[in-house]
């Protein structure tokens, strides 16, 4: 498993500009730290292999989120059949709603009383 670079926890995600691996506490300090650096694109690893996937995203906040490459997605990748079986199904799925969404269905909700 890839090491985050700065505190050797598991690497989620990818910074090109950077050329570092980061897990998601040091990937919110470094890309915090001022509007020039939040808009480095990082590049989410696979949860499965460590790989590259094609999702993307810059900006200073970016939340825990799943994701595995294509490889393992069509089961093409040589690991154990039993972690094969768990992660083929990931997608990028967010692990909440983003505050767009919260906030219409708050004052949707507020309109009907």
């Amino acid at each position: 498993m890839k090491k985050c670079e700065l505190c050797n926890k598991v690497a989620r995600m990818y910074c090109e500009s950077d050329e570092a691996s980061l897990c998601w506490t040091c990937d919110l300090r470094v890309h915090t730290a001022n509007f020039l650096v939040a808009k480095h694109t990082r590049t989410l690893l696979c949860h499965a292999c460590q790989s590259p996937t094609p999702w993307t995203g810059s900006g200073p906040r970016l939340g825990p989120t799943v994701s595995v490459c294509e490889a393992c997605a069509n089961g093409q990748r040589d690991e154990d059949e039993d972690d094969k079986d768990s992660d083929s199904e990931n997608q990028v799925v967010p692990l909440s709603l983003p505050p767009l969404f919260a906030s219409a269905s708050t004052s949707s909700a507020k309109a009907k009383r």
